[in-house]
């Protein structure tokens, strides 16, 4: 499913399955597979209340030893129902990982009610993982007595290049010139990733005489949260506002080698997340898997893997003139880019699905052996 949790679901289950495990995927009729070894398992009743009853008669025919709900509090059509999908999976634990605790921008009725329910699910799993650190210290106060994880994603996306790859060519094709400086975005459009800001700062250095593309990499929506499309054509009648419309190339919805061609042949990525730089981010992982240099803003909470002006260039959140004077220096200093480029390429092990994998199984290992004791 396009979007940085499918994504992050088809590589643990392909990651998985290398060492040695069996993974079964329950999903929607969106689902697909390109890994014959990952069987799907689509769901039809929209994930009502009958799903839970699904989702365990599933799992007792395939006599599974575990199951792990990936969640968010955009997805499953933002139904209320699987949230008691602990309930329903007595006789099995159940691991849930979360991967953003936040709700989406004007969320419907996004009150008391839906912390509850969201409290409640963590409470009422066998265990839980979270994918970063912010997440981390709140389920470590909603549910203190359930064993927790903290686990990184890792990249959304694979750094195949397409097969001939020529980053000159590349460029040219989508209107970018030798002497132009490319910034790429990269991800879905919503309110949290400072898509503004980033337009402003672009038109600023354009103002002051710096020949600069923008590329916006990536579909525009993706499948979970439905107010990302309002949000998006937003942006739409904001680069016309500033005059940007020959100045940006949006690429859609595109597979993992474009993908990964676009991040190579751009100059610098910029990710001026509203929210500051954090695991929960695939775009960030995906970038930093690709050894880019990354103009990104300055985390809410300690992070020690990321370090300002060695992996990473770290601005304030919502300042233009920070991002613009940033990527100002990166455009006429290349040697602090190739520092960055090369910061980033030792960052990616830490990431690497390999261990990602690995610390997943060890966790559902040991929770498994809990709920027999």
């Amino acid at each position: 499913m396009q979007g940085g949790i499918g994504a992050h679901c088809r590589e643990l289950a392909r990651a998985l399955t290398d060492i040695g495990h069996t993974v079964l995927v329950y999903t929607d009729q969106r689902g697909q597979s390109d890994d014959s070894r990952v069987r799907l398992t689509a769901d039809t009743g929209n994930w009502r209340w009958r799903s839970l009853r699904a989702i365990n008669d599933w799992a007792e025919r395939e006599k599974l030893d575990g199951v792990n709900l990936h969640y968010q509090t955009a997805m499953y059509q933002m139904s209320p129902f699987i949230h008691f999908l602990p309930d329903a999976l007595r006789a099995m634990p159940m691991v849930t990982t979360f991967h953003d605790l936040r709700f989406p921008y004007l969320f419907p009725k996004a009150g008391g009610l839906r912390t509850w329910m969201v409290n409640r699910l963590a409470r009422a799993s066998a265990g839980v993982i979270s994918t970063n650190h912010e997440d981390t210290v709140a389920l470590t106060q909603i549910c203190p007595n359930v064993p927790l994880k903290l686990i990184p994603i890792g990249s959304s996306i694979r750094t195949d290049l397409p097969y001939g790859f020529d980053a000159t060519a590349w460029r040219a094709e989508r209107g970018a010139a030798r002497t132009d400086f490319v910034v790429a975005h990269f991800g879905f459009m919503n309110h949290s990733k400072g898509v503004e800001i980033l337009l402003q700062a672009v038109a600023d250095l354009r103002g002051s005489g710096l020949p600069v593309k923008l590329w916006m990499i990536g579909g525009r929506t993706g499948t979970s949260d439905p107010t990302n499309a309002a949000f998006a054509a937003g942006i739409d009648t904001l680069i016309e506002s500033l005059s940007l419309t020959d100045s940006v190339h949006g690429s859609g919805f595109v597979d993992d080698p474009a993908a990964s061609a676009y991040l190579t042949a751009a100059d610098v990525v910029a990710l001026p997340f509203l929210d500051g730089a954090s695991y929960r981010r695939s775009s960030l992982m995906a970038v930093i898997a690709h050894g880019c240099a990354t103009v990104t803003t300055v985390p809410t909470v300690s992070i020690p893997a990321f370090r300002d002006g060695e992996n990473l260039s770290l601005v304030p959140p919502g300042n233009v003139t920070a991002l613009t004077d940033a990527l100002r220096e990166l455009a006429e200093n290349p040697a602090q880019s190739g520092r960055l480029r090369a910061g980033a390429s030792e960052l990616r092990r830490v990431f690497d699905w390999s261990h990602i994998a690995q610390a997943n199984a060890d966790f559902f290992a040991q929770i498994a052996e809990r709920k027999r004791r």
